[in-house]
Formats: C-alpha cells, sequence, structure tokens
C-alpha cells in the first residue's frame, strides 16, 4: 500500500488578525480553520495577508511572512533597513516596529516565558515590566542603533558578502548591514569580492581600535590576500577540526570593561553590544553585593569577565573559581585574570568539573550559559552549595523561566530581575536573575 504524499502549504495564503507576541520574533495568528500561523513581519492587532514559508497539512503549526498590511498598527513604522521584510534579511525581527514597541513586546515574552514555564508573575519575580535599553540607543523611531561589534557574514557562490535568510541557507546579498558598528562598517566586508570563502566574521573591539576577520573557506579553497578599508588582524577556520589559526596580526582582540582590558584571542565570546558588559557587571555586583574575603564561582566564565569583576571586590582574602569549557578561553581568562593569585581557572564543562573540585559550600554565584540554559542537574548541585546570592545571566527566557523553577525546588526564590535591550531591532534579550535562599518558615 503506497503512501500518500503529504501536501505541502508553503506559498498558500490566509488573511488573518494578528495575535499576541510570541518568543522567536514572531506573532500568533489562527486561520478560520483554527489552524496556527506563526507570522513574521506583522504587530499584535493587525490584520495581515500571511503567506506561509514552511508546513504541510500535517504539520502543528505553520510559519509564515506577512506579505500585506490590511489594518496596521500604531506601532508600525516603515523598515529603515532596505534588506528588512519577507523573503529577506533574517537578522532582525522588529525594524517595522518603533523602538519603544519593540522593547514592550520583548517584555511580553518574557513576562509570558516566566508565567508558563516557572509559574511566576512579574511582581513575584521582582520584575517592574520594563527592558532598559542600552546607554545611548534611545533613539527616535526610524533611526536604528549601530551596535553589532561581531557580525557573521555568509558568502554567496559568486563571492558576494551578505546575510542569510530567516531559516535558510541562501544568503542576502547586501551592501549595508545597519545595526553593524561603526568598527565594523568602516572595514568594508561588503565592498569586496570573497571568492572560495563560505563566511567572514568581522570583530570590532570595544575600548581599543582593534579589528579582526576569521575566514572560513569553503572545502579545498586558497585564503585571499585581504586588503580592507582599516587595518585588521587576519584568522582562519581550519577546514577539519573547526580550529583557529592566525593568518597575520594579533590572534585576539582587546576588550575593555569594569575598567579592565580583556584578551579575547580566535574569535572567542565576548558580549555583542559595547555596553553589554558593563551593563551586565554593574547588574551583577548590584545584585550580589560582595563583600570583602567572600568566596565565589562563576560558571561558564568564559574569558573571565565576571571573575575579574568579583575577585577585584572581594579584596585579597576572596576567592574565585571559574569554569569554562573553551579551551582558548581559559588560557584567556587566565592571562586576563594573572594579577589575582587567589583567582583560579578549571576548564571542562560545569556539570562535570563543579563535582570534582569537592567544593561544598560558596558564599556567591555567578552564571552565564549557553543559550540552552545550565538544566537540573547544575541547578541543583549549585542549591546545595548554600551561597546566599545567586546571579543568572540569560540570552534566553525560556531557558532562564525553566531554571528558575529548578531553583525554586532546591530551595531559592528571585530577588529580582532586570531586563535589558541589547540586541535592539532583533527578539533577544539579556536577563540578570538574582536568587537567594527561601527563608525557614515562608
Amino acid at each position: 500500500m503506497q503512501n500518500t504524499p503529504v501536501k505541502s502549504l508553503i506559498g498558500e495564503e490566509y488573511e488573518v488578525e494578528v495575535g499576541p507576541v510570541a518568543h522567536g520574533g514572531h506573532c500568533i495568528a489562527r486561520t478560520e480553520g483554527g489552524r496556527v500561523l506563526f507570522v513574521r513581519h506583522a504587530l499584535p492587532g493587525e490584520r495581515v495577508r500571511a503567506r506561509v514559508t514552511e508546513g504541510e497539512e500535517t504539520s502543528r503549526f505553520l510559519r509564515a511572512d506577512a506579505v500585506e498590511v490590511l489594518e496596521a498598527s500604531k506601532d508600525r513604522i516603515e523598515a529603515p533597513c532596505p534588506f528588512s521584510g519577507p523573503g529577506k534579511c533574517g537578522g532582525c525581527d522588529w525594524q517595522h516596529a518603533k523602538p519603544g514597541a519593540q522593547r514592550r513586546l520583548k517584555g511580553e515574552v518574557v513576562a509570558e516565558q516566566l508565567k508558563r514555564l516557572a509559574g511566576l508573575t512579574p511582581e513575584e519575580a521582582g520584575w517592574d515590566g520594563t527592558v532598559v535599553p542600552a546607554e545611548g540607543d534611545k533613539l527616535p523611531a526610524g533611526q536604528v542603533p549601530q551596535w553589532r561589534t561581531r557580525v557573521q557574514y555568509a558568502v554567496d557562490a559568486e563571492g558576494r558578502a551578505g546575510l542569510r535568510k530567516h531559516r535558510s541557507h541562501e544568503v542576502e546579498v547586501i551592501d549595508h548591514c545597519m545595526i553593524a558598528a561603526e568598527g565594523v562598517s568602516e572595514l568594508g566586508i561588503e565592498k569586496r569580492t570573497w571568492e572560495g570563502m563560505a563566511s567572514i566574521e568581522a570583530v570590532a573591539a570595544t575600548g581599543s581600535q582593534d579589528r579582526q576577520v576569521i575566514l572560513t573557506p569553503r572545502p579545498g579553497a586558497r585564503l585571499p590576500l585581504v586588503e580592507l578599508d582599516k587595518p585588521v588582524s587576519v584568522l582562519r577556520v581550519h577546514e577539519g577540526d573547526g580550529s583557529v589559526h592566525r593568518v597575520h596580526g594579533r590572534p585576539f582582540v582587546r576588550e575593555r570593561a569594569d575598567d579592565r582590558t580583556y584578551r579575547v584571542g580566535n574569535g572567542g565570546f565576548w558580549q555583542v553590544h559595547p555596553k553589554a558588559a558593563d551593563t551586565l557587571v554593574r547588574a551583577v555586583m548590584q545584585g550580589l553585593l560582595p563583600r570583602k574575603g567572600e568566596t565565589a564561582l562563576d560558571l561558564y566564565c568564559g574569558v573571565g569577565l565576571f571573575a575579574g569583576a568579583l575577585a577585584d571586590r572581594l579584596g585579597e582574602n576572596g576567592a574565585v573559581l571559574g569554569i569554562e569549557s573553551g579551551k582558548r578561553a581559559v588560557e584567556d581568562a587566565r592571562h586576563n585574570l594573572a594579577d589575582f593569585p587567589r583567582v583560579r581557572i578549571e576548564q571542562g564543562k560545569v556539570e562535570s568539573v563543579l563535582p570534582r573540585t569537592g567544593i561544598t559550600e560558596v558564599d556567591l554565584i555567578v552564571l552565564d550559559p549557553p543559550r540552552a540554559g545550565a538544566g537540573k542537574q547544575t541547578v541543583h548541585h549549585l542549591t546545595d552549595l548554600g551561597a546566599r546570592r545567586i546571579a543568572y545571566v540569560a540570552c534566553d527566557p525560556a531557558a532562564l523561566a525553566r531554571d528558575l523553577a529548578y531553583f525554586r525546588d532546591g530551595g531559592y526564590r528571585v530577588r529580582t530581575l532586570r531586563v535589558f535591550d541589547l540586541f535592539p531591532m532583533t527578539h533577544h534579550v539579556e536577563c540578570v536573575a538574582i536568587l537567594e535562599p527561601v527563608e525557614k518558615g515562608r
């Protein structure tokens, strides 16, 4: 008996009323038949014609683009970027929304994730519901902050640089990215041809003039001679194991935060917004209120940003242990924090290294896990250490909410939550939750 092929609905169009915002840069709508659509380029309350971009007759939901706005929201503006819109660049989600509306939408997403996954209202999380813009980012509608200090360009078959379309390997060729920081734009990546390259990452450090491009060649391709508009270091990604090697210039950039300089090598992780590192350090330290002589953990510590801030405030009798899985990041962290004799950095996954340390108690914990979150096992280990305060830095509100529920099971409550708009025009936010043990009898 032959299986009947499932009919694709790609290209089908529906006229729909747009409902609430959802996590991921889209809004929810339903067709007259009750089918759920995740619609990009729309805003809550609008009436739009939505064209399906993904899905079949048997799919639980369909993805779609708003290709015509029939009744517009008062929050809608003309997208400032010519490469933003249905079927175009997938980098920005909310170019078509006023800046204040973008932050309001992000706040609604955080509130919804907290309620659904942690059973918390904003009040119970110690959050006033606001999403705070970074210093200098509060601009009038139609103006775009140039915040992205690291841009990953894709390269098409003809060697032209661009950005990927939403949920696609297709390249939208561009001549300028509006959200790119000035230090990235001035390199002129989009002006030249990149034959044989699969991608180019451009990095413009904050607090130094260091500029870097990291080239990923297509299999068997030779590196081009890189001549850009500004002095720049060049690195390449090795075809075999994905390791990064220096071609010329420094293998690292120097970043600046909390009155310290941090070396970040081989395209390693650093906050993308130029104000992000200082903003997050300030929020974490204000929440933890470190005391001289205390002990602290910095988990998923990267090149040592929070470990350095903690060590500086805990004094010569305090101690900090950082744990990081990336080998190069660990080397950088040890270099960056070499002037603190009571800081130790261990390499490996947090869930593997932490139990081996033999640590049974600690005063303070900072964790800044990857997008997937820390997870149940790690959270339960942390709640057994009896920290008086824990700072959780999160780039994904869903992962944060899941982990906050695990912390609650381990006897910790959220004292305060702050939400920062460190990724304008996109759906991403950064959260800092401060947790403390629940008082006995509460």
